[in-house]
């Protein structure tokens, strides 16, 4: 089995992307995954010569860039449900651009959350959401599987009403039946939801793309309550060869601190 670990970026805020990758690679990461909003309010914003520099500078320290998330934090006005097609058509063009960015940092995985911006608007029916969200995503795949890009969706049980639960995003990921969308196991999410974490990823498994590591308290693995050990079990049971990242929420430890602890912690349970 190879299990790779990464961290996601937004826990280094106010750093240098420079020191903030030399300091992942020190302390034994092989992976970062990228928040586009820590880069500009727009990836639209981001000139192709920008981008090519975050991917070298990745390569540099011997990292690889997995991927996105918190994809739709900005810009402002963004939501795939909503029964407003203008506002859904501006999100999928922002989703095509994003997509591209992806690409362009090296990128194979981009998580979608975003449940502020997927949630059911009031007066809305989960059903027509349901068909308008298959329809949003059926439009970007061709272009996700020309950039060997694969969306996975993330369920978020406390966070949204729609895809709030694994098993709907495993009907979701059924329904399309495409292989550039996918799902996603994020431990805080699977532990909210009252599922224990082994169930997790044995219900996930035929569709699972990726991997966050993170406990119900908001902070990194192994800085709280929730164990791990049965997650590293299941996915050494599937032979799962993706990435686990480190995402957390609250940031006042501190990013060394984060970083640091949470890959040490990670290295015991999957030894």
């Amino acid at each position: 089995m190879a299990i790779k670990f990464a961290i996601c970026n937004e826990i280094f805020q106010g750093w240098q992307l420079e020191d903030a990758f030399a300091f992942i690679k020190d302390v034994g990461y092989q992976g970062v995954e990228i928040a586009p909003f820590t880069l500009a309010e727009s990836v639209e914003q981001i000139p192709l010569k920008e981008r090519e520099r975050v991917r070298n500078l990745a390569e540099k320290f011997g990292l690889e860039i997995v991927g996105l998330h918190w994809l739709l934090v900005s810009p402002s006005g963004l939501h795939l449900t909503t029964p407003d097609s203008s506002v859904r058509e501006r999100t999928k063009n922002y989703f095509r651009e994003l997509i591209r960015f992806c690409w362009d940092l090296g990128g194979k995985i981009m998580v979608v959350g975003s449940p502020k911006q997927r949630s059911l608007i009031p007066g809305d029916n989960y059903e027509a959401a349901w068909e308008r969200a298959k329809a949003f995503f059926a439009d970007l795949l061709p272009l996700a599987q020309e950039n060997g890009v694969t969306l996975c969706i993330e369920a978020l049980p406390k966070e949204t009403d729609f895809i709030p639960t694994l098993d709907e995003a495993i009907r979701f990921v059924r329904e399309i039946n495409h292989p550039n969308l996918q799902t996603m196991v994020d431990a805080k999410s699977a532990v909210n939801e009252g599922l224990k974490l082994d169930e997790a990823v044995q219900k996930a498994a035929p569709h699972l793309r990726h991997v966050h590591a993170n406990d119900v308290n908001r902070l990194g693995p192994g800085m709280g309550n929730v164990d791990l050990t049965p997650l590293a079990r299941a996915l050494k049971e599937i032979n799962y060869k993706g990435f686990v990242s480190v995402e957390v929420f609250d940031f006042s430890p501190g990013a060394e601190r984060i970083a640091t602890e949470s890959l040490n912690y990670l290295r015991k349970v999957f030894a």
